[in-house]
Protein backbone atom coordinates (compact mmCIF):
# COMPACT_ATOMS: atom_id res chain seq x y z
CA UNK A 1 0.00 0.00 0.00
CA UNK A 2 2.64 2.25 0.89
CA UNK A 3 4.56 1.61 -2.29
CA UNK A 4 1.59 2.49 -4.45
CA UNK A 5 1.36 5.47 -2.49
CA UNK A 6 4.97 6.64 -3.06
CA UNK A 7 4.39 6.13 -7.16
CA UNK A 8 1.13 7.82 -7.16
CA UNK A 9 2.88 10.96 -5.40
CA UNK A 10 5.97 10.45 -7.97
CA UNK A 11 3.67 10.41 -10.77
CA UNK A 12 1.87 13.73 -9.34
CA UNK A 13 5.15 15.12 -9.06
CA UNK A 14 5.77 14.05 -12.72
CA UNK A 15 2.69 15.12 -14.21
CA UNK A 16 3.05 18.66 -13.04
CA UNK A 17 6.95 18.78 -14.27
CA UNK A 18 5.09 17.41 -17.42
CA UNK A 19 2.40 20.03 -17.02
CA UNK A 20 5.46 22.86 -16.99
CA UNK A 21 7.42 21.22 -20.30
CA UNK A 22 4.59 18.85 -22.15
CA UNK A 23 7.31 17.80 -24.68
CA UNK A 24 8.11 14.12 -23.94
CA UNK A 25 11.37 12.44 -25.57
CA UNK A 26 13.22 9.16 -25.58
CA UNK A 27 16.38 9.71 -28.50
CA UNK A 28 18.53 12.10 -27.79
CA UNK A 29 19.11 12.43 -31.62
CA UNK A 30 15.52 14.15 -31.71
CA UNK A 31 15.38 16.26 -28.52
CA UNK A 32 14.28 19.50 -28.56
CA UNK A 33 15.12 22.76 -26.59
CA UNK A 34 13.08 22.28 -23.33
CA UNK A 35 12.03 18.52 -23.62
CA UNK A 36 11.61 15.92 -21.06
CA UNK A 37 14.15 13.37 -21.52
CA UNK A 38 12.70 9.66 -20.87
CA UNK A 39 16.05 7.80 -20.01
CA UNK A 40 14.82 3.97 -21.31
CA UNK A 41 16.68 0.79 -20.91
CA UNK A 42 16.81 -1.78 -24.18
CA UNK A 43 18.57 -4.93 -24.83
CA UNK A 44 21.64 -2.89 -26.13
CA UNK A 45 21.48 0.16 -24.00
CA UNK A 46 21.11 2.24 -20.76
CA UNK A 47 19.27 5.57 -21.69
CA UNK A 48 20.70 6.63 -18.19
CA UNK A 49 24.08 6.57 -19.91
CA UNK A 50 22.43 9.62 -22.04
CA UNK A 51 20.93 11.87 -19.30
CA UNK A 52 23.86 14.29 -19.27
CA UNK A 53 24.08 14.28 -23.01
CA UNK A 54 20.43 15.27 -23.03
CA UNK A 55 20.79 17.93 -20.37
CA UNK A 56 23.57 19.44 -22.50
CA UNK A 57 21.19 19.27 -25.82
CA UNK A 58 18.91 21.33 -24.10
CA UNK A 59 16.67 18.85 -22.29
CA UNK A 60 14.63 20.31 -19.45
CA UNK A 61 14.88 16.78 -17.38
CA UNK A 62 15.70 13.47 -17.42
CA UNK A 63 14.16 11.22 -15.92
CA UNK A 64 16.63 8.10 -14.84
CA UNK A 65 16.23 5.17 -12.66
CA UNK A 66 19.75 4.92 -11.92
CA UNK A 67 20.98 7.01 -9.06
CA UNK A 68 24.58 7.53 -10.14
CA UNK A 69 23.51 9.41 -13.46
CA UNK A 70 21.82 12.19 -11.15
CA UNK A 71 22.47 15.75 -12.39
CA UNK A 72 21.44 17.93 -9.37
CA UNK A 73 18.21 20.40 -10.69
CA UNK A 74 18.00 18.33 -14.02
CA UNK A 75 17.39 14.73 -13.28
CA UNK A 76 14.38 13.37 -11.98
CA UNK A 77 15.04 9.54 -9.96
CA UNK A 78 11.93 7.44 -10.52
CA UNK A 79 11.86 3.65 -9.58
CA UNK A 80 11.53 2.43 -13.35
CA UNK A 81 11.81 4.74 -16.25
CA UNK A 82 9.40 2.65 -18.57
CA UNK A 83 6.50 2.01 -16.01
CA UNK A 84 6.80 5.66 -14.75
CA UNK A 85 6.62 6.40 -18.48
CA UNK A 86 2.91 4.41 -18.58
CA UNK A 87 1.97 5.66 -15.63
CA UNK A 88 2.14 9.45 -16.72
CA UNK A 89 0.57 8.50 -19.89
CA UNK A 90 -2.96 6.84 -17.90
CA UNK A 91 -2.48 10.13 -15.74
CA UNK A 92 -2.86 12.28 -18.54
CA UNK A 93 -5.48 10.16 -20.04
CA UNK A 94 -7.67 10.65 -17.01
CA UNK A 95 -7.67 14.02 -17.26
CA UNK A 96 -10.25 13.72 -20.71
CA UNK A 97 -13.45 13.22 -20.91
CA UNK A 98 -13.17 12.76 -24.80
CA UNK A 99 -14.07 9.73 -26.79
CA UNK A 100 -10.67 7.72 -26.80
CA UNK A 101 -10.79 4.67 -29.91
CA UNK A 102 -8.15 2.18 -30.39
CA UNK A 103 -7.73 0.13 -33.39
CA UNK A 104 -5.47 -2.85 -33.61
CA UNK A 105 -5.70 -5.76 -35.49
CA UNK A 106 -3.58 -8.36 -38.12
CA UNK A 107 -3.63 -6.64 -41.13
CA UNK A 108 -4.80 -2.48 -42.58
CA UNK A 109 -5.05 -0.99 -38.92
CA UNK A 110 -2.41 1.72 -40.18
CA UNK A 111 -4.03 2.37 -43.01
CA UNK A 112 -7.77 2.51 -40.96
CA UNK A 113 -6.52 4.33 -38.30
CA UNK A 114 -4.86 7.05 -40.77
CA UNK A 115 -8.57 7.32 -42.63
CA UNK A 116 -10.40 7.68 -39.45
CA UNK A 117 -8.14 10.19 -38.33
CA UNK A 118 -8.97 12.12 -41.29
CA UNK A 119 -12.63 11.64 -41.42
CA UNK A 120 -12.82 12.89 -37.69
CA UNK A 121 -10.55 15.65 -38.25
CA UNK A 122 -13.11 17.21 -40.30
CA UNK A 123 -15.11 18.01 -37.63
CA UNK A 124 -13.25 17.26 -34.57
CA UNK A 125 -9.99 18.40 -32.83
CA UNK A 126 -8.53 14.85 -33.33
CA UNK A 127 -4.82 13.45 -32.20
CA UNK A 128 -3.71 10.19 -33.15
CA UNK A 129 -0.73 8.01 -33.29
CA UNK A 130 1.97 9.22 -35.17
CA UNK A 131 3.13 6.57 -38.02
CA UNK A 132 3.52 3.27 -36.72
CA UNK A 133 4.16 4.30 -32.81
CA UNK A 134 1.74 1.49 -31.68
CA UNK A 135 4.51 -0.65 -28.92
CA UNK A 136 4.85 -0.08 -25.26
CA UNK A 137 6.95 3.03 -26.00
CA UNK A 138 4.41 4.36 -28.47
CA UNK A 139 1.17 4.14 -27.24
CA UNK A 140 2.37 6.42 -24.41
CA UNK A 141 4.12 9.05 -26.19
CA UNK A 142 1.03 9.16 -28.48
CA UNK A 143 -1.39 9.44 -25.24
CA UNK A 144 1.49 12.37 -24.09
CA UNK A 145 1.04 14.10 -26.86
CA UNK A 146 -2.69 15.04 -26.61
CA UNK A 147 -3.11 18.30 -25.79
CA UNK A 148 -6.12 19.95 -24.00
CA UNK A 149 -7.88 20.99 -26.73
CA UNK A 150 -8.19 17.37 -27.94
CA UNK A 151 -12.24 16.33 -29.05
CA UNK A 152 -11.11 12.80 -29.91
CA UNK A 153 -8.06 10.46 -29.83
CA UNK A 154 -7.81 7.56 -32.40
CA UNK A 155 -4.69 5.30 -30.52
CA UNK A 156 -3.18 2.39 -32.63
CA UNK A 157 -1.89 -0.91 -31.21
CA UNK A 158 0.23 -3.22 -32.69
CA UNK A 159 1.08 -6.55 -30.92
CA UNK A 160 2.87 -10.03 -30.92
CA UNK A 161 2.23 -11.46 -28.13
CA UNK A 162 -0.80 -12.29 -25.64
CA UNK A 163 -1.34 -9.76 -22.92
CA UNK A 164 -0.05 -6.98 -25.03
CA UNK A 165 -3.17 -5.10 -25.82
CA UNK A 166 -4.76 -5.65 -22.07
CA UNK A 167 -1.36 -3.71 -20.71
CA UNK A 168 -2.10 -0.72 -23.46
CA UNK A 169 -5.91 -0.59 -22.59
CA UNK A 170 -5.09 -0.15 -19.03
CA UNK A 171 -2.88 3.32 -20.00
CA UNK A 172 -4.97 4.71 -22.81
CA UNK A 173 -8.80 3.26 -21.19
CA UNK A 174 -10.79 2.78 -24.27
CA UNK A 175 -14.18 3.16 -24.58
CA UNK A 176 -14.29 2.76 -28.22
CA UNK A 177 -12.60 -0.43 -30.17
CA UNK A 178 -11.92 -1.44 -33.51
CA UNK A 179 -10.17 -4.60 -34.79
CA UNK A 180 -9.55 -4.42 -38.42
CA UNK A 181 -9.04 -8.46 -38.78
CA UNK A 182 -7.31 -11.41 -37.23
CA UNK A 183 -5.04 -12.98 -39.73
CA UNK A 184 -2.00 -14.88 -39.85
CA UNK A 185 0.09 -12.42 -38.25
CA UNK A 186 3.07 -12.66 -35.20
CA UNK A 187 1.96 -16.48 -35.02
CA UNK A 188 5.54 -16.89 -33.40
CA UNK A 189 4.25 -15.10 -30.70
CA UNK A 190 0.80 -15.48 -30.25
CA UNK A 191 0.90 -19.63 -31.11
CA UNK A 192 -1.50 -19.85 -33.91
CA UNK A 193 -4.28 -18.06 -35.43
CA UNK A 194 -6.51 -19.15 -31.93
CA UNK A 195 -3.87 -16.97 -30.23
CA UNK A 196 -4.06 -13.71 -32.95
CA UNK A 197 -7.92 -13.84 -32.17
CA UNK A 198 -7.41 -13.97 -27.78
CA UNK A 199 -4.43 -11.43 -28.60
CA UNK A 200 -6.24 -8.55 -30.58
CA UNK A 201 -9.93 -10.01 -28.87
CA UNK A 202 -8.17 -8.17 -25.50
CA UNK A 203 -9.71 -5.10 -26.75
CA UNK A 204 -12.98 -6.57 -27.24
CA UNK A 205 -12.72 -7.65 -23.50
CA UNK A 206 -11.48 -4.43 -22.19
CA UNK A 207 -14.66 -2.43 -23.96
CA UNK A 208 -17.27 -5.75 -22.57
CA UNK A 209 -15.92 -4.98 -18.84
CA UNK A 210 -15.84 -0.83 -18.65
CA UNK A 211 -19.40 -0.53 -21.05
CA UNK A 212 -17.91 0.36 -23.95
CA UNK A 213 -18.45 0.28 -27.76
CA UNK A 214 -17.07 -1.48 -30.52
CA UNK A 215 -16.70 -1.22 -34.56
CA UNK A 216 -17.55 -4.23 -36.07
CA UNK A 217 -16.93 -5.68 -39.83
CA UNK A 218 -20.05 -7.58 -40.46
CA UNK A 219 -18.28 -9.51 -42.96
CA UNK A 220 -16.36 -11.53 -40.40
CA UNK A 221 -18.24 -13.91 -38.48
CA UNK A 222 -15.57 -14.09 -35.79
CA UNK A 223 -15.63 -10.72 -34.94
CA UNK A 224 -19.19 -11.12 -34.35
CA UNK A 225 -18.36 -13.69 -32.24
CA UNK A 226 -15.52 -12.30 -29.98
CA UNK A 227 -17.74 -9.18 -29.50
CA UNK A 228 -20.34 -10.96 -28.04
CA UNK A 229 -21.29 -8.99 -24.44
CA UNK A 230 -20.29 -5.54 -25.57
CA UNK A 231 -22.69 -2.72 -24.28
CA UNK A 232 -23.12 -0.99 -27.96
CA UNK A 233 -22.00 -2.38 -31.21
CA UNK A 234 -22.00 -0.48 -34.49
CA UNK A 235 -21.40 -2.42 -37.98
CA UNK A 236 -20.04 -2.22 -41.12
CA UNK A 237 -19.50 -4.54 -43.85
CA UNK A 238 -20.39 -5.19 -48.08
CA UNK A 239 -23.66 -7.19 -47.30
CA UNK A 240 -24.83 -5.66 -44.18
CA UNK A 241 -24.79 -3.51 -41.42
CA UNK A 242 -25.16 0.31 -40.38
CA UNK A 243 -23.00 1.41 -43.22
CA UNK A 244 -22.66 -1.04 -45.90
CA UNK A 245 -20.91 -0.76 -49.20
CA UNK A 246 -19.22 -2.43 -52.22
CA UNK A 247 -16.10 -2.59 -54.38
CA UNK A 248 -17.51 -0.11 -57.41
CA UNK A 249 -13.53 -0.62 -59.32
CA UNK A 250 -10.16 -1.49 -58.61
CA UNK A 251 -8.41 -0.38 -61.43
CA UNK A 252 -5.98 -0.12 -59.93
CA UNK A 253 -7.33 2.92 -57.57
CA UNK A 254 -10.45 1.48 -55.61
CA UNK A 255 -13.65 2.81 -55.77
CA UNK A 256 -16.33 2.03 -53.06
CA UNK A 257 -19.94 3.19 -53.46
CA UNK A 258 -22.42 2.88 -50.48
CA UNK A 259 -25.58 1.27 -50.23
CA UNK A 260 -26.77 1.93 -46.43
CA UNK A 261 -25.67 4.35 -44.14
CA UNK A 262 -24.52 6.50 -46.45
CA UNK A 263 -24.91 8.02 -50.43
CA UNK A 264 -22.68 8.18 -52.94
CA UNK A 265 -18.89 7.32 -53.65
CA UNK A 266 -15.60 7.13 -52.65
CA UNK A 267 -12.52 7.29 -55.58
CA UNK A 268 -9.85 6.86 -53.38
CA UNK A 269 -6.00 6.64 -54.29
CA UNK A 270 -5.67 3.39 -51.90
CA UNK A 271 -4.41 0.36 -54.30
CA UNK A 272 -6.42 -2.82 -53.41
CA UNK A 273 -9.82 -4.32 -53.17
CA UNK A 274 -8.61 -5.59 -49.55
CA UNK A 275 -8.74 -1.92 -48.57
CA UNK A 276 -12.37 -2.02 -48.70
CA UNK A 277 -13.04 -2.63 -44.82
CA UNK A 278 -11.04 -0.10 -44.17
CA UNK A 279 -12.40 2.87 -45.83
CA UNK A 280 -16.01 1.58 -44.89
CA UNK A 281 -14.35 1.26 -40.95
CA UNK A 282 -13.36 4.99 -40.81
CA UNK A 283 -16.89 5.73 -42.89
CA UNK A 284 -19.22 4.03 -40.02
CA UNK A 285 -16.72 5.96 -37.43
CA UNK A 286 -17.67 9.26 -39.24
CA UNK A 287 -21.38 8.24 -39.28
CA UNK A 288 -21.20 7.13 -35.57
CA UNK A 289 -19.84 10.37 -34.60
CA UNK A 290 -22.35 12.66 -36.81
CA UNK A 291 -19.30 13.71 -39.24
CA UNK A 292 -21.72 15.23 -42.41
CA UNK A 293 -21.40 13.00 -44.98
CA UNK A 294 -20.09 14.65 -47.62
CA UNK A 295 -17.21 15.30 -45.11
CA UNK A 296 -16.57 11.19 -45.21
CA UNK A 297 -16.55 10.96 -48.33
CA UNK A 298 -14.64 14.16 -49.10
CA UNK A 299 -11.80 13.07 -46.41
CA UNK A 300 -11.76 9.99 -47.96
CA UNK A 301 -11.30 10.36 -51.65
CA UNK A 302 -8.60 12.74 -50.54
CA UNK A 303 -6.42 10.75 -48.40
CA UNK A 304 -3.38 9.72 -50.00
CA UNK A 305 -1.09 6.73 -48.65
CA UNK A 306 2.47 6.94 -47.42
CA UNK A 307 4.52 5.06 -45.49
CA UNK A 308 5.24 2.22 -48.96
CA UNK A 309 1.45 1.23 -47.58
CA UNK A 310 -0.66 0.54 -51.05
CA UNK A 311 1.21 3.48 -53.01
CA UNK A 312 0.88 3.68 -57.07
CA UNK A 313 4.38 5.07 -57.91
CA UNK A 314 5.53 5.34 -61.45
CA UNK A 315 9.41 5.32 -62.31
CA UNK A 316 10.42 5.65 -65.79
CA UNK A 317 7.72 3.74 -67.82
CA UNK A 318 7.30 1.50 -65.20
CA UNK A 319 3.89 1.03 -62.80
CA UNK A 320 4.81 0.00 -59.29
CA UNK A 321 2.71 -1.02 -56.06
CA UNK A 322 4.89 -0.38 -53.29
CA UNK A 323 3.09 -2.10 -50.10
CA UNK A 324 6.72 -2.95 -48.88
CA UNK A 325 6.19 -1.92 -45.07
CA UNK A 326 4.82 -5.20 -43.49
CA UNK A 327 3.52 -8.75 -45.10
CA UNK A 328 1.99 -11.68 -43.45
CA UNK A 329 0.25 -14.91 -45.15
CA UNK A 330 -3.08 -12.85 -44.96
CA UNK A 331 -2.01 -9.86 -46.53
CA UNK A 332 0.58 -11.33 -48.86
CA UNK A 333 -2.04 -13.62 -50.51
CA UNK A 334 -4.52 -11.18 -50.88
CA UNK A 335 -2.25 -8.71 -52.29
CA UNK A 336 -0.96 -10.93 -54.88
CA UNK A 337 -4.18 -11.93 -55.67
CA UNK A 338 -5.56 -8.68 -56.24
CA UNK A 339 -2.40 -7.54 -58.57
CA UNK A 340 -3.64 -10.84 -60.58
CA UNK A 341 -6.76 -8.97 -61.03
CA UNK A 342 -6.07 -5.73 -62.28
CA UNK A 343 -6.23 -5.31 -66.24
CA UNK A 344 -3.16 -3.46 -67.77
CA UNK A 345 -1.20 -4.60 -71.31
CA UNK A 346 1.90 -4.64 -69.23
CA UNK A 347 3.85 -7.76 -67.70
CA UNK A 348 3.33 -8.15 -64.35
CA UNK A 349 6.47 -8.88 -62.01
CA UNK A 350 6.34 -9.74 -58.46
CA UNK A 351 9.15 -8.57 -55.80
CA UNK A 352 8.25 -10.38 -52.63
CA UNK A 353 10.43 -10.70 -49.27
CA UNK A 354 10.02 -12.95 -47.30
CA UNK A 355 7.50 -13.07 -43.67
CA UNK A 356 8.99 -12.96 -40.29
CA UNK A 357 7.44 -14.02 -37.07
CA UNK A 358 5.78 -17.63 -38.44
CA UNK A 359 7.59 -19.36 -35.95
CA UNK A 360 6.98 -23.51 -36.56
CA UNK A 361 4.75 -22.38 -39.36
CA UNK A 362 6.79 -20.22 -41.49
CA UNK A 363 8.31 -23.15 -43.60
CA UNK A 364 4.67 -24.42 -44.74
CA UNK A 365 3.52 -20.70 -44.97
CA UNK A 366 6.18 -19.54 -47.19
CA UNK A 367 5.46 -23.09 -49.25
CA UNK A 368 1.51 -21.91 -49.41
CA UNK A 369 2.36 -18.35 -50.98
CA UNK A 370 4.25 -20.04 -53.74
CA UNK A 371 0.97 -22.88 -54.89
CA UNK A 372 -1.30 -18.86 -54.81
CA UNK A 373 1.23 -17.65 -57.40
CA UNK A 374 1.65 -20.66 -59.34
CA UNK A 375 -1.76 -19.93 -59.62
CA UNK A 376 -1.02 -17.08 -61.91
CA UNK A 377 0.45 -15.84 -64.99
CA UNK A 378 3.79 -13.33 -64.23
CA UNK A 379 6.55 -12.04 -66.66
CA UNK A 380 8.89 -12.79 -63.45
CA UNK A 381 8.54 -13.58 -59.67
CA UNK A 382 11.70 -12.58 -57.68
CA UNK A 383 11.66 -14.02 -53.97
CA UNK A 384 13.99 -12.14 -51.49
CA UNK A 385 15.43 -14.10 -48.36
CA UNK A 386 14.09 -16.14 -45.47
CA UNK A 387 12.10 -19.20 -46.21
CA UNK A 388 12.09 -18.38 -49.77
CA UNK A 389 15.59 -19.45 -49.66
CA UNK A 390 14.81 -23.07 -48.48
CA UNK A 391 12.00 -23.74 -50.94
CA UNK A 392 12.35 -25.46 -54.13
CA UNK A 393 10.51 -23.69 -56.30
CA UNK A 394 10.57 -22.40 -60.44
CA UNK A 395 11.29 -18.55 -59.31
CA UNK A 396 14.17 -16.41 -58.73
CA UNK A 397 16.03 -16.14 -55.60
CA UNK A 398 17.69 -13.67 -54.37
CA UNK A 399 19.66 -12.94 -50.71
CA UNK A 400 18.90 -9.27 -50.01
CA UNK A 401 16.40 -6.69 -51.78
CA UNK A 402 20.20 -4.89 -53.68
CA UNK A 403 20.60 -8.75 -55.24
CA UNK A 404 16.69 -7.75 -56.83
CA UNK A 405 17.90 -4.97 -57.86
CA UNK A 406 21.32 -5.51 -59.33
CA UNK A 407 18.80 -8.30 -61.47
CA UNK A 408 16.10 -5.62 -62.34
CA UNK A 409 19.01 -3.70 -63.15
CA UNK A 410 20.98 -5.45 -65.69
CA UNK A 411 17.61 -6.96 -67.16
CA UNK A 412 16.44 -3.52 -68.13
CA UNK A 413 13.16 -3.86 -66.93
CA UNK A 414 11.06 -1.38 -68.93
CA UNK A 415 7.14 -0.63 -69.35
CA UNK A 416 6.29 -3.54 -66.68
CA UNK A 417 3.88 -3.51 -63.62
CA UNK A 418 5.55 -4.63 -60.56
CA UNK A 419 3.84 -5.37 -56.80
CA UNK A 420 7.01 -4.95 -54.34
CA UNK A 421 5.97 -6.32 -50.69
CA UNK A 422 7.70 -8.15 -47.97
CA UNK A 423 8.08 -8.14 -44.06
CA UNK A 424 9.29 -4.60 -42.73
CA UNK A 425 12.90 -6.44 -42.02
CA UNK A 426 14.00 -6.83 -45.38
CA UNK A 427 13.13 -3.33 -46.65
CA UNK A 428 12.04 -4.52 -50.03
CA UNK A 429 11.49 -0.38 -50.93
CA UNK A 430 15.65 -0.78 -51.74
CA UNK A 431 14.68 -2.29 -55.40
CA UNK A 432 12.90 1.22 -56.35
CA UNK A 433 17.04 2.44 -56.13
CA UNK A 434 17.51 -0.45 -59.09
CA UNK A 435 14.28 0.40 -61.44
Amino acid sequence: MFYNYFCFMKIEELYQLYLEFPSVQTDTRKLKQGDLFFALKGEHFNGNEFARQAIDSGAAYAIIDEEKFSIPGKTFLVDNVLVSLQMLAKHHRQQFKIPFLAITGSNGKTTTKELVHAVLSTTYKTYTTEGNLNNHIGVPLTILKIKADAEMAVIEMGANHQKEIASYCEYAMPDYGLITNCGKAHLEGFGGEEGVRKGKGELFDYLREHNGTAFIMSDYVYLQEMSRGIKEIFTYGSINGDVVGQVVKNDPFLEVSFSKGLNGAVQSQLVGAYNLPNILAAAAVGKYFSVDESKIIEALTQYSPSNSRSQLLVKGNNKIILDAYNANPSSMKVAIENFSRIEDDRPKILLLGAMAELGDQSLEEHKFLIEVIRKHQWQNVLLVGGDFLKIQHPFLKFKSPEEAGEWLSKNHIENSYLLIKGSRSFKMEKVLDYI
